[in-house]
């Protein structure tokens, strides 16, 4: 099918109102994502009519809850192109999913001087849980810098993996610089064990964990279209047998006695607590209205968004983009002679044009950059030329108004 931009924007209803009296330019995706109508339904009738706790209760509202929570994880599985739908576990996002992997799986098996590889591409949700393991285990982060392009070679992520080395942890997409990673490469490439962070690239193409070949790849609901506070993460059924609980609590127990316990079998295992039940089917919604569309229709048009978005920036030869990579995302970091990123945000916003400015949740790149803060605007399958040239428009305006 044909990806018509137009209707996917009519099913957004946030997409049609204003901001300080100009229509909503919305470029701030890469943060959060907007929400369609289909997904705000799903969660009102979810409270409305059909909540209770899951996996307690016998009664007819606990078991549709948990019928409709439990669907997710098959919905989850086949936008992974998972193989068992048991190796998908619930998370509130890929922090905690990270988190997860760190506590539950690295924790127990490295030693001082043990490696984790990681690229310089990192958000902080893929770096500071291994920094809890380098504070207080020994454990030695190596990192591997992008191309001047912003690319980031499967070669030289490979080529850093030594004989200590026991995780690489690597981004499938760059937040900052929208710099897409070829992790399958580096998972076939390699017997050590890899952790996949796909949180933007899970946005913007179709996954398959079966091809790429890693062991962990969490996802992240918010951006996702779908609400805050949902996520999961795939781990291979390898991997699980290799971890322990990461939280304590109801649900994740087989039996419990004053002398011990026996945990349930995964994915429960590592799912403590009354989790986010509603949270989860809204994901559920926001993942099968993306298969609907098409993963490869999204990634289709926002490569035309991209090359549109790239082409009117280069006319602007006072604009630093950072981050070029041939088949990057539609996400384009930008710096301003003369103008501070807060400044530019800031004066885009007056014009409804909704971009991030900061570093990104990515200080290790900003640093790489040499740079305190960009003003970032990341697309989404719901934006237009029309929203690209409205940045463009705005960032003249900031030249002119800055000198």
């Amino acid at each position: 099918m044909s990806f018509d931009p137009t209707r996917v924007r009519a099913d957004f209803p946030i997409l049609s109102r204003q901001v300080n009296g100009r229509p909503l330019v919305y470029l701030d995706s890469g943060a959060s994502a907007q929400k369609p109508q289909v997904v705000i339904d799903a969660i009102g009738a979810a409270y409305a009519g059909e909540y209770a706790n899951v996996h307690r209760g016998l009664h007819f509202l606990s078991n549709l809850a948990t019928d409709n929570y439990e669907r997710v994880r098959a919905i989850i599985a086949r936008f992974l192109n998972a193989p068992h739908e048991d190796e998908v576990i619930f998370t509130t996002g890929t922090t905690e999913a990270i988190n997860l992997v760190s506590y539950a799986f690295a924790a127990p098996r490295l030693a001082p001087g043990d490696e984790i590889v990681l690229s310089v591409l990192e958000h902080h949700a893929n770096i500071v849980p291994w920094h809890f393991l380098r504070e207080r285990q020994g454990v030695v982060l190596k990192w591997v810098e992008p191309e001047p392009d912003g690319s980031l070679p499967p070669e030289k992520v490979l080529a850093a993996i030594g004989p200590r080395t026991r995780l690489v942890a690597v981004t499938h997409m760059s937040n900052v610089t929208g710099t897409i990673v070829d992790v399958a490469a580096i998972a076939r490439g390699t017997d050590v064990p890899v952790l996949v962070d796909g949180s933007q690239a899970a946005v913007h193409m179709p996954v398959d964990v079966a091809a790429i070949g890693c062991d962990f790849y969490a996802i992240t609901g918010h951006k996702l279209y779908g609400p805050s506070g949902s996520g999961a993460i795939w781990i291979s059924r390898e991997r699980q047998a290799e971890m322990r609980p990461f939280i304590g609590g109801g649900d994740m127990i087989r039996e419990v006695t004053r002398d011990a316990v026996t945990y349930a079998d995964p994915p429960l295992k590592f799912e403590a607590g009354t989790p986010g039940i509603v949270n989860q089917i809204g994901l559920g919604v926001a993942l099968e209205y993306l298969m609907d569309l098409g993963m490869e229709n999204i990634a289709a048009y926002e490569a035309t968004l991209r090359d549109y978005t790239r082409d009117r920036l280069r006319e602007l030869n006072w604009i630093d983009v950072q981050g070029d990579a041939p088949h990057k995302g539609a996400i384009f970091s930008l710096t301003m002679q003369g103008a501070h990123a807060h400044d530019i945000s800031t004066v885009l916003d007056k014009r409804g044009i909704a971009v991030r400015a900061g570093t990104h949740c990515a200080m290790p790149l900003m640093q790489h950059y040499g740079l305190t803060a960009t003003a970032r605007a990341s697309f989404a399958m719901y934006n237009t030329t029309r929203d690209a040239d409205a940045l463009i428009d705005g960032l003249v305006f900031c030249r002119e108004l800055f000198g």
